[in-house]
């Protein structure tokens, strides 16, 4: 089955689609937001001083989202098979650049390793190879049980077990709102070894959310990434499924 090419539907998007040509498609499947509010104070330190931190009602966020990536492929290209899917899990808050906001990423790790090297090399993300297995269960994936243990050389050990599914229906979210601000973002940032700033752009329809139920009976992702987190997240949501196009990571500092 192929994704279905989002790009018709815009008029939810911040800013115009790029003028060149996407080049990479997938579907993103069982994705659970976990979100903490943070201390600007805290999350300053942890994100680069050039970066702008995004805030929301003067407090940083940050956001842990297990899911599943499958029908990975080149524009042109079909899926290949036992490359093209594979369990991923980041960890991120929120910046804004050139008044486009984004995502940074402390972390991401996944169970592919050729996904791991690509997007460290070409995409100048700090992709980690982790154990994992996500399985899903219940009327098309509601249920899901996660488990994650990084594996990476010389990476601090992170892991996650989870269950979480929906319990409620479809939804999206408003503007103005916490929930669309924390989910309809539609680049990352990434810098290289030079410090250099690149923005990658991505887009989607707008997010079908759905109430979540979660147990997180093993999560030390935050810890590993410098935060303290305390008590359940504070907000949470869930998503079955969405299809998505990557663009070229585009320099803004040099």
């Amino acid at each position: 089955m192929r994704i279905d090419d989002p790009t018709g539907d815009v008029k939810h998007r911040p800013w115009p689609l790029p003028a060149r040509p996407w080049i990479m498609a997938q579907r993103w499947s069982e994705l659970l937001f976990a979100h903490w509010p943070v201390p600007a104070s805290a999350m300053r330190p942890l994100v680069p001083e050039s970066l702008p931190l995004d805030l929301f009602d003067g407090e940083a966020w940050l956001t842990i989202a297990p899911f599943r990536i499958s029908h990975l492929r080149p524009r042109g290209s079909p899926a290949l098979p036992g490359l093209s899917s594979f369990p991923e899990l980041n960890v991120r808050t929120y910046v804004t650049i050139d008044d486009k906001p984004g995502v940074w990423f402390f972390s991401l790790d996944a169970a592919s390793w050729l996904a791991v090297l690509g997007a460290r090399a070409f995409y100048h993300l700090p992709y980690f190879h982790a154990s994992m297995s996500c399985r899903s269960s219940g009327d098309d994936g509601a249920s899901v049980a996660y488990r994650s243990r990084r594996e990476h050389p010389r990476a601090r050990v992170a892991e996650l077990d989870a269950r979480y599914g929906s319990k409620g229906r479809v939804y999206q979210s408003a503007k103005g709102t916490l929930d669309h601000w924390l989910t309809e973002r539609y680049c990352l940032y990434a810098m290289d070894s030079r410090r250099r700033l690149y923005r990658t752009d991505i887009h989607h329809r707008p997010w079908p959310l759905e109430p979540v139920f979660v147990e997180l009976n093993a999560e030390s992702m935050t810890k590993a990434a410098g935060f303290q987190v305390s008590g359940a997240p504070v907000r949470m949501s869930f998503t079955r499924r969405i299809d998505v196009v990557v663009w070229w990571p585009e320099l803004v500092r040099a």
